[in-house]
């Protein structure tokens, strides 16, 4: 008697609480009301019904109401789902927690994305330990490295933007996924390739980086989607920790893997790592959250109320509204702190792939290290980079909840990061031992990683609606310095033979940028 008793309340309370979330959730179907978003200016946009929990929680501004609580939202769209049938008893708690337990799904995407990050770096590595070997089977001199280390941009310079277009209109599991294949066959296929001829190895090492070009614009628009704004800097934060720690795992770990299974033996393990992260891709990912089986509703809640993209960009079906106005490039390109980003891209990459792809061969070749302790010196610096770039982004965020000007915080943290490396640069001219090279190139290392904080950030401050484009313009620059500082390393090297002498041009061209970017950048929004 009394289990049936508790049965009938349970039915009456649930249909009352039902009650009371049909009040509150407008129906699915009709036009939405005026106060279920903010008006947004500028481009023309279609309406998209919302989700009524969504709607249920919007503050209309007009009116003065005040925001609805998640808990009365989320009772009303809970007891919907669980009212009792008519051959049914109430749920128990057992049945419950499905849709009200507090998932974190959202970090092993965010995880796997990192680890994405972590191959691609790692991919693009490991060729300047197994170059020494290679050019010494083949009878390639310094020249044919470079030519080697910068083929890989040919192909990483044309993709980013266009992998950001693509992942906006047909998501970003599917870019990022086809790209880490595309990266990861080419990194199995380099040893066959440099067997056959230089051009053959030069073609697949274009792949390759064409491959890894989707990788950055893809870990932007998937953090977006499915990370909240509150927590949007340390999902960054630790995806770009994976990619910055790829350079440490490559260098360290490709020598053992030389040793194990010859020149093979890195691109092997390497290159069929990323083909079974794609295939647990396939299955763990989607495009945004609300996809996800893995994903509760109240981890949903938290994602799109907290300021995720998608109810905002996407339809119901997840494909994107196209822009009726296109991107102006022109007026982009007339504005001086656009150049100044510009600038500053161009300079980091540039003595970023000089330091990635070099610095084994400098150890080698100045210090008299064997291969092997030189790929060990050359990756701890860059076991540094992660560490500093989340402290530069808590010290940037920092300054300015103390009322800093944010122009002058995105001054003085990229002021570290070029200032930094240039001293660094022409103090390593002066060191006798491999300790004292390795503490300098480790501090240098270390303040690059402060451009996280400084113009990577500033794309979405002068411009938010053009971010893409912004970002896609510097990375096609960057990319063109990688190529140009790369190989001219090799022909400097080849010519002279004087490490000296790159070492002063890189922390000319780091001092450079420092110059253009503290007359020229800014804080404040450019464009509306």
């Amino acid at each position: 008697h009394a289990r049936r008793v508790t049965a009938m309340l349970a039915v009456g309370r649930a249909s009352i609480f039902g009650g009371i979330g049909r009040c509150i959730a407008p129906p699915r179907s009709g036009r939405a009301a005026t106060s279920a978003g903010p008006v947004r200016s500028g481009r023309a946009r279609a309406v998209v019904p919302e989700r009524p929990v969504i709607r249920a929680r919007r503050a209309a501004t007009s009116t003065g109401w005040t925001r609805t609580t998640s808990a009365t939202a989320s009772s009303g769209r809970d007891s919907v789902r669980t009212r009792a049938s008519s051959s049914a008893p109430a749920l128990t708690t057992r049945d419950e927690p499905a849709a009200t337990r507090e998932t974190g799904y959202r970090f092993v995407v965010v995880a796997l994305i990192a680890l994405a990050l972590l191959l691609c770096n790692a991919d693009r590595v490991i060729m300047s330990v197994a170059g020494v070997p290679l050019a010494q089977a083949h009878g390639w001199g310094e020249r044919a490295i470079g030519l080697v280390q910068s083929s890989f941009l040919w192909g990483y310079m044309l993709t980013p933007l266009l992998g950001g277009v693509l992942a906006d209109r047909y998501g970003g599991k599917a870019v990022l996924g086809g790209g880490i294949l595309v990266w990861s066959l080419a990194t199995m296929a380099t040893p066959l390739a440099a067997a056959t001829s230089l051009p053959a190895l030069l073609l697949t090492r274009a792949v390759m980086g064409l491959g890894e070009g989707v990788a950055l614009p893809c870990m932007n628009n998937l953090t977006a989607r499915w990370v909240p704004k509150a927590e949007r800097s340390r999902a960054v934060a630790a995806c770009m920790g994976g990619f910055q720690s790829g350079s440490m795992v490559g260098l360290l770990a490709a020598p053992a893997m030389l040793a194990w299974g010859g020149v093979s033996g890195p691109f092997a393990v390497f290159g069929l790592s990323g083909v079974l992260w794609a295939v647990v891709w396939a299955f763990a990912a989607t495009t945004y959250p609300r996809k996800s089986p893995s994903v509760s509703q109240r981890e949903l809640a938290l994602i799109e109320d907290g300021g995720s993209v998608a109810d905002s960009t996407f339809n119901e079906d997840g494909v994107t509204r196209r822009m009726s106005e296109p991107t102006p490039f022109r007026l982009l390109l007339s504005k001086a702190p656009v150049w100044a980003c510009i600038v500053a891209n161009f300079v980091n990459n540039w003595g970023y792939f000089i330091l990635l792809a070099w610095m084994p061969l400098y150890f080698k070749q100045v210090m008299g290290l064997e291969l092997a302790r030189s790929s060990y010196f050359s990756a701890l610096p860059w076991a540094t980079m992660a560490a500093s770039g989340v402290f530069a982004g808590t010290l940037a965020d920092s300054l300015i909840a103390r009322g800093v000007p944010v122009t002058t915080v995105r001054k003085f943290i990229q002021g570290v990061g070029f200032i930094g490396p240039a001293l660094m640069l022409v103090l390593l001219t002066f060191q006798t031992t491999a300790t004292g090279a390795l503490a300098v190139l480790t501090v240098a290392i270390g303040c690059t990683a402060f451009t996280q904080a400084g113009f990577l950030v500033n794309f979405q401050e002068i411009g938010p609606r053009y971010v893409g484009a912004l970002h896609g313009m510097a990375n096609t620059a960057g990319s063109f310095a990688g190529i140009v500082g790369t190989y001219m390393t090799g022909v400097i090297l080849e010519s002279t033979g004087s490490w000296r002498a790159v070492l002063f041009i890189t922390a000319g061209v780091y001092a450079f940028g420092a110059a253009t970017w503290l007359a020229f950048s800014t804080g404040e929004r450019v464009f509306d």
